[in-house]
């Protein structure tokens, strides 16, 4: 491990999180159906060099049962596109996408992700995929969570206030599609910080 690799705190502690200011997405924000997405805009992703990506899930309390992915959210620069599965059949140009290798895709905990997706577009085989949890571990960070890992390197606090909200409402609110976009949109910062690249 390098010096700039070696910089960053290993862990944080519940009372420091909550002590730091929220953490706002201030890019545009583009909600589809999975059945609607423009063509221009699929074309738009696999011109992108560079994608942060994310699952939201309608949430299940009852042990053993998981749900299907209600939302994919992918981040660029300054958009993020949230892509509403729910009762649609899964797009074949996101599949293109994450089968890109042209397209670097960054997650966290993407295993479960994909493992999720796969059951329902089989056809899915993703390539260039970074993994922020173990790409972390290089830098010092023990911490595996978006959060925490969020805070370390920004020292700013993301809200998980509608982690379990109902992500397939008939319409998504204002406050959902934030936070949504935010969690996209973070993991790509994290891994352009991490690179030294902002």
């Amino acid at each position: 491990m390098n010096n700039s690799q070696s910089r960053y705190q290993p862990t944080i502690d519940k009372e420091t999180l909550q002590d730091l200011p929220i953490e706002k997405y201030a890019g545009r924000i583009h909600l589809y159906e999975a059945d609607a997405i423009p063509p221009v805009v699929a074309a738009a992703w696999l011109r992108e060099p560079l994608i942060g990506f994310d699952t939201e899930s309608k949430p299940v309390f009852v042990r053993g049962v998981h749900s299907r992915v209600s939302l994919i959210q992918l981040a660029a620069a300054h958009d993020c596109w949230l892509i509403r599965l729910a009762g649609h059949p899964f797009p074949q140009i996101l599949a293109d996408l994450f089968n890109s290798p042209d397209v670097t895709k960054v997650g966290l905990s993407s295993k479960d992700d994909f493992h999720q997706l796969r059951a329902a577009c089989p056809s899915l085989a993703p390539r260039n995929v970074v993994e922020l949890q173990s790409m972390v571990k290089d830098y010092g960070i023990e911490e595996m969570s978006l959060q925490k890992i969020y805070a370390i390197l920004f020292g700013r606090r993301i809200s998980k206030a509608q982690r379990l909200s109902n992500w397939e409402a008939e319409e998504l609110s204002e406050a959902q599609q934030q936070y949504a976009a935010l969690d996209a949109w973070a993991v790509r910062q994290i891994y352009l910080r991490l690179l030294g690249r902002i």
